[in-house]
């Protein structure tokens, strides 16, 4: 997975947190410690929004890793828009529904795809917390079973985890790595809150 901008990562070496930040301060401080350990060492980096592991090329000198990743990090943002109507980033994609739902949309008014988003952004507003919890689940489990997959009570953690139960949580992490258990309580924080 690629970087994004805008997006807070964390970078390990083996149990140790040896970075964290905005990707391109974490690139640059994750190839400085690897030059220092001539590459003997392997270093993973998250994102700390997603769980996700990201792929950084760590080729070359520090230089070349910073510029390489400042022009992908360009390129994200795109080109400034130009004179005329902005573009509104609506995608076409098919959906199947039965019959009486097409019927049903057909005479909303407005149509089929403006009932369809205001009946989506009724949803997102009405399951908020709910998708914050599902969404911290969903990156404490990404990092954990990279980072924790083999620790002590790991399944009894994710349990804990998906119960909702942060007493039981804490208590599984206890024995873990520092650098491991401070940021898997964080990145579980929004899941774990009563």
């Amino acid at each position: 997975m690629e970087p994004r901008i805008n997006r807070q990562y964390t970078a390990f070496a083996t149990d140790k947190k040896i970075a964290d930040g905005e990707i391109l301060d974490v690139a640059i401080k994750v190839k400085k410690f690897m030059n220092r350990k001539e590459g003997k060492t392997t270093v993973l980096i998250f994102d700390d929004q997603t769980g996700d592991q990201i792929e950084v090329d760590f080729r070359g000198d520090v230089d070349s890793v910073k510029e390489r990743l400042e022009s992908l990090l360009a390129s994200q943002l795109g080109k400034k828009p130009g004179p005329g109507r902005p573009r509104l980033g609506v995608v076409a994609k098919e959906i199947t529904l039965l019959p009486e739902h097409w019927e049903w949309l057909g005479i909303q008014p407005g149509g089929a795809s403006v009932t369809l988003r205001r009946l989506i952004e009724e949803a997102k507003k009405k399951n908020v917390s709910r998708d914050q919890i599902r969404q911290a689940q969903d990156r404490t489990y990404k990092f954990m079973t990279v980072m924790a997959g083999d620790l002590p009570d790991y399944e009894e953690a994710l349990r804990a985890l998906y119960a909702g139960d942060a007493k039981s949580f804490q208590t599984r992490l206890s024995s873990w790595p520092k650098d491991i258990q401070e940021h898997t309580r964080k990145l579980a924080l929004e899941a774990l809150r009563a």
